[in-house]
């Protein structure tokens, strides 16, 4: 761990924050530790979930998976000690198909309900690749930029993600060590237990394990958007022309 690395081992003191994730299960799976960490501290945290998760080729418990996936989030979001949740019904895996600027106002109008004093989501690699997970943070920093909201993005070290890549046959994106700006000591008890709310998702196979086992006790993080970002520029002319590739 390089002497940059060390430095930052805090999170930021908002009183309140916003979780963006695509999927009901990103919020424990991915951002479980750091939400609990934020929560401990006194943060009052609320998620919004763009999409029901209906898409999921994973089911390990019988049931309609629409209606699952709701009653899993919200247990799990329990588990963590956010306050709130909220569930968008955007079609799960077409996330990139919608107009940037429709989910942006989401994001914004969460935020701004909500009070957050910043925004917490996934990096702009979306981690595992998956467009949904991209769609949510390019959404996240639009909303950001309009509220002048600082923006944490998860991430996982470069050589975590090649290992987990190499060993399970899955895709994952990395950071370098200059690119990570907060590593931060966590607890996994209430992660784990979250993750497990998740059982239609959690099997024993999932690559969310062996994550946590290479993770250990730490999570990595980096500042999409900084705290002492300058005022955005008026975006009004131009937020609904935008669109993904």
């Amino acid at each position: 761990m390089t002497p940059e690395m060390t430095r930052a081992q805090a999170l930021p003191t908002w009183s309140s924050a916003l979780a963006v994730v695509a999927h009901p299960d990103d919020e424990s799976f991915g951002l479980g530790a750091i939400l609990d960490a934020f929560t401990e501290a006194g943060t009052t945290v609320a998620v919004l979930c763009l999409t029901r998760g209906e898409a999921s080729t994973i089911q390990g418990v019988p049931g309609e998976l629409t209606a699952l996936r709701a009653a899993e989030l919200a247990s799990a979001a329990r588990s963590l000690g956010v306050e709130t949740t909220t569930l968008g019904d955007h079609p799960d895996g077409e996330l990139s198909s919608i107009d940037q600027g429709v989910l942006a106002a989401e994001v914004a109008a969460a935020a701004d309900g909500h009070g957050a004093q910043g925004l917490i989501t996934f990096d702009p690699s979306g981690v595992s690749g998956h467009p949904d997970h991209v769609a949510a943070t390019a959404a996240s920093l639009e909303a950001a930029d309009t509220l002048g909201l600082p923006v944490l993005g998860w991430t996982l070290p470069h050589a975590i993600a090649k290992q987990l890549e190499e060993e399970l046959g899955v895709a994952f994106i990395g950071r370098h060590d200059a690119e990570i700006d907060i590593v931060l000591p966590v607890n996994r008890d209430r992660q784990r237990v979250a993750s497990l709310a998740h059982a239609s998702q959690a099997i024993p196979t999932s690559p969310l394990w062996r994550r946590l086992e290479l993770l250990g006790d730490h999570e990595y993080l980096r500042w999409l958007r900084r705290e002492d970002a300058p005022p955005p520029a008026r975006r009004q002319a131009t937020t609904s022309t935008v669109s993904r590739p």
